[in-house]
Order: structure tokens, then C-alpha cells, then sequence
């Protein structure tokens, strides 16, 4: 295949794993963000066998374990801090890879060097796109045109890309900008929207903690509370809980989670002692009804914007950067048409089981009712050690597209 004019509309994690993909392979890409800078400063992020193959695939993911922590004790402990089920990462890594944690912001310099500054837009906001077979381009970088065919007989059909500062076109538009996606109205005009899961989460990192290696979730009668250490001695915490949306504590974030927290088990009061109010974000949970497609014309949906979960297996990120890699893959190996439609047929029925498979583990974690909670606990103390990881194998045994 020539080499394409991509623009990819979001830089995030997916946007610049797929930025990064395509450019590996001789097309000329831009990362177009309507943020002033690219980041998280304030999360971590589980990066499981699956997501780290990806990172393999474009070429970064020794400098990902190199900042990662690996190797942490983890399973679920119920509210009085007994442990309910508990995972042998030994075996676990054996079976499926080893499974890290890293600071997003670490993650995000990585990409970010990885791809360049000079292929990185940022305050970038895009308006609309449009599809119609109405564009025509030349070659990548070369002049566009609406309505007519560019002269050389090299003109192909294109998107036009509706933005802050005009228009422009390219072969291929890839929509990674998020749960709120402009693209994918483009994509899917009559796509229901976003809809609450029925809880809201804080997330948060400490200060520096040495010697805290222990991991792990607790669960609670409609609440529970998420501890994954980091490779430079900080902790990544997140904390869920059953709420109306869009409802905020009148004194602060942190005052909430200290309210709701503070007396949880050991090393819960320890570890939100070590933060700072200020840092604390607060997020409500929202999961995308399912597509009916992730390709229309000449665009492309990952990530977010193209099946946007809760997070209770930890998969986001890791699918967006299967996304990213595959869609790279596959426009190797076929003309722009035809890999797009196999990417929606490789994507789109994975992504949507493993949303599924997130949203029941959410409402069980999530549960309320006391005789509920109680059969709920019963059922994890009783599951055998490889009941837990075997859930997750349709997750992991994922291996990038040759």
C-alpha cells in the first residue's frame, strides 16, 4: 500500500500508540489533541500481558517495564480486610506474562518521544468530519481538493477534517478522541450515548512510601477501594462508590474520600495520609452501548471512542492499544477498504464481549444489598486460586496481527 496521510484525532494512550504504529510503517501521521499538553499526572495504569505486546509491537515496550513496578502481591480483601481470593503472580506471569503497573504520565513521555513533537498538534479542536465522497487528495502532504480530482491521475478519495483553525483532509482519519468522541458521530450518527454505570470513582497518588509491595482490591457494600503500587515507591489508589451522577462533595474531594475510606483496613489510612488533597480527581463511570460499526468510509474509531468500558478489569487502555496496533497491522497487508472493514470484524466482537465481561464485575463489585454482599464474598473464598485468572484469559491471550 502507498504511504497515507493519517490524521488521528486524540492523544491519548490509543491515539499515540496508533500515531506511533502507522509511522512505523512509512505513513505520514499527525496526532491532532485539543489539549494544551498531553498527559495524566495524577493516575496509574495496570498494563496487562495483552497491553504490553502491543507496546512490544511499536517498539517501546522495554522502556515501559523499565519504569514500571512488576511482580506485586494482589487479590480482593472484603470490608473487615480478610482475604477473599488472592493471586499468585508467579504462576499468573508464568501462564499468561508478566503484568505491570505504571505512572500514566510516565507512559505518556514515552509515546510522546517515541513519536516525535513535530507529528503532535495540540489545541487542535475538532469540529466535525466529514465522510461524503467529496475530497480528493494527492499524494501524502500534497494539495487537496474538494470536488475534484488532484492532477497526476494520484487522487484517491479522502476525509475532510473540520477544526479550529479550518479544514484539511487526509486518506484516513483516526478517531481516538475519548468517550465524548466528535468523531464517532461521524461514524455512527444514531449511536445511543454514554450511559452512567451507577457509581463514581476517585482516583489519586501518594507521596513516596517505601516498602509497600501489596496490592490489590477491598470490596464493601457498594463501595471498594483499589491500591497498586508504583515503581518509584508511590501508590495509585482509586476508591468507587454508588452515587447519583454528576453529584460533588460541597468540601472537597478528599474530604469525601477520607469520609468514606478513612477507617478502612490497613494500609488504607496510611496510604491517604500520603496524599495530597489537592491531587485527588474525581470521574463518574460511564460505559458506551455497543456500535453497530467502528469504520465508516476512510475513518477509523479506537479506544474510547469506539467502546468505552468500566474499568473493573483494567482492559481501556490495553484494548486501545490492541486497536491501534491491529488497525496498523492490517492496513500493512491490504488496501485501506478492505483492512478497515477487517478491523471492525477482529475489533468489534472482542471489545464488546470484554465490555460486557467488565460491566457484570462492576455491578457484582458493586453490589449493596447485605445478603448480597455476604453470598458475594462467600462465592470468592470458596473460588479455587485459578478460578480468578482463568476470567480473565479471553482478555489476555491476545497477540498482535501478523
Amino acid at each position: 500500500m502507498r504511504a497515507l496521510r493519517v490524521i488521528v484525532v486524540g492523544g491519548g494512550i490509543g491515539g499515540m500508540a496508533a500515531a506511533i504504529a502507522l509511522h512505523r510503517r512509512g505513513h505520514d501521521v499527525q496526532v491532532w489533541e485539543r489539549a494544551a499538553a498531553v498527559g495524566e499526572v495524577g493516575s496509574g495504569l495496570t498494563l496487562w500481558p495483552n497491553g504490553l505486546r502491543a507496546l512490544d509491537a511499536i517498539g517501546v515496550g522495554a522502556q515501559v517495564r523499565s519504569r514500571a513496578m512488576a511482580d506485586t502481591e494482589g487479590g480482593i480483601r472484603d470490608r473487615s480486610g480478610r482475604w477473599l481470593t488472592r493471586t499468585d503472580t508467579e504462576k499468573f506471569a508464568d501462564r499468561y506474562g508478566p503484568v505491570v503497573a505504571v505512572h500514566r504520565a510516565d507512559l505518556f513521555d514515552i509515546l510522546r518521544t517515541a513519536l516525535g513533537e513535530n507529528r503532535l498538534r495540540l489545541g487542535v479542536t475538532v469540529t466535525g468530519v466529514d465522510i461524503e465522497d467529496r475530497w480528493r487528495t494527492g499524494e501524502p502532504g500534497g494539495e487537496s481538493h474538494r470536488g475534484e480530482h488532484s492532477k497526476g491521475g494520484h487522487a484517491s478519495p479522502a476525509v475532510g477534517v473540520l477544526h479550529s483553525g479550518g479544514v484539511e483532509t487526509a486518506d484516513l482519519v483516526v478517531g481516538a478522541d475519548g468517550l465524548r468522541s466528535v468523531v464517532r458521530t461521524a461514524v455512527c450518527p444514531r449511536a445511543r450515548p454514554p450511559r452512567y454505570a451507577g457509581y463514581t470513582a476517585w482516583r489519586m497518588i501518594t507521596e513516596p512510601l517505601p516498602g509497600l509491595r501489596q496490592g490489590g482490591q477491598i470490596w464493601g457494600s457498594g463501595e471498594i477501594f483499589g491500591i497498586v503500587p508504583l515503581a518509584d515507591h508511590r501508590v495509585y489508589m482509586f476508591g468507587a462508590v454508588n452515587a447519583a451522577e454528576g453529584e460533588r462533595a460541597p468540601d472537597g474531594e478528599f474530604a469525601e474520600v477520607r469520609r468514606r475510606f478513612g477507617a478502612w483496613p490497613d494500609p488504607v489510612p496510611r496510604l491517604l495520609g500520603a496524599v495530597s488533597p489537592d491531587s485527588v480527581m474525581r470521574h463518574d463511570i460511564y460505559q458506551l452501548p455497543d456500535l453497530p460499526t467502528f469504520v465508516r468510509g476512510r475513518v477509523a474509531l479506537l479506544g474510547d471512542a469506539a467502546h468505552a468500558m468500566t474499568p473493573n478489569m483494567g482492559q481501556g487502555a490495553n484494548l486501545a492499544l490492541e486497536d491501534a496496533v491491529t488497525l496498523a497491522a492490517l492496513l500493512d497487508n491490504g488496501e485501506i477498504d478492505d483492512a478497515l472493514r477487517r478491523y471492525d470484524a477482529l475489533r468489534r466482537p472482542r471489545t464488546r464481549a470484554l465490555a460486557h465481561q467488565s460491566r457484570r464485575i462492576g455491578t457484582v463489585a458493586q453490589w449493596s444489598w447485605t445478603p448480597a454482599v455476604r453470598a458475594r464474598d462467600t462465592a470468592l473464598r470458596l473460588m479455587p486460586g485459578w478460578a480468578m485468572p482463568r476470567a480473565f484469559a479471553r482478555a489476555l491471550d491476545w497477540t498482535p496481527p501478523a
